[in-house]
């Protein structure tokens, strides 16, 4: 459960349930492109190792996207993706307890939940790709180029 205590919103899913949001079920968006996604992510706070290549990732999907942005918080980027209102999300340096709802509640949206590298390795892993399934490819192959 993910919920964003701003806007009432609380957010939900268990496996083969569907995911919800305030009792009604949401869907990850259809826009099929990278190009006219809305990604977000998030900034590191304390591991700098691969800043540079984060950096150079961050610029070419402000080039490459309809936009990139930054809330503040894993989870509700994560419940974001789920309902559609971002396309895509991605982050390093993150727990189990950030991601662990946010991916579960995705795949149960429609969408795609792995590592950089495209493996199943999100959730202690400690980096993330998540998006609706359509740009996923797209999306998986620009992060790894960049992050690894």
């Amino acid at each position: 459960m993910i919920i964003e205590l701003c806007l009432n919103e609380c957010f939900y899913a268990w496996k083969g349930g569907k995911a919800w949001l305030n009792n009604k079920i949401i869907e990850v968006s259809n826009i099929p492109v990278l190009a006219e996604s809305l990604l977000a992510t998030g900034f590191p706070y304390c591991e700098f190792s691969r800043l540079e290549e984060y950096i150079s990732l961050f610029t070419y999907l402000m080039e490459e996207s309809h936009g990139l942005r930054r809330l503040g918080s894993a989870a509700v980027d994560l419940a974001y993706v789920a309902c559609g209102r971002f396309e895509g999300f991605f982050e390093y340096g993150l727990n189990p307890w950030d991601v662990a709802a946010g991916k579960i509640i995705i795949e149960e949206a429609g969408g795609r939940v792995t590592d950089f590298s495209g493996k199943n390795n999100s959730l202690f892993g400690e980096e993330i790709v998540a998006t609706n399934k359509l740009i996923y490819n797209e999306f998986q192959k620009v992060v790894e180029k960049f992050m690894l």
